[in-house]
């Protein structure tokens, strides 16, 4: 993914998470609408975070990690009680 374009097609695609299409979008918007035309690091950032979040979400073993960590927190919450 190199541009905004393969970016936004695979997250229509559902290549991220629910919801991350429209998320992008309702960010960008506003990202765009408050950027400084000098400094587009907002952009740039978002940019990053959903393709992060795109290449996270297609790591097999992604969803096994989220499981240990969700256990793991729960068990301390138990322990702290």
């Amino acid at each position: 993914m190199r541009t905004i374009g393969e970016l936004r097609a695979a997250l229509t695609m559902g290549y991220g998470f629910p919801g991350d299409a429209d998320d992008f979008e309702a960010e960008l918007a506003r990202e765009i609408n408050h950027a400084d035309p000098a400094d587009l690091t907002g952009i740039v950032r978002l940019v990053e975070e959903f393709r992060g979040r795109i290449i996270a979400r297609q790591d097999p073993e992604f969803d096994t990690a989220v499981a240990a960590a969700v256990a793991d927190i729960r068990a301390a919450r138990g322990a702290a009680q």
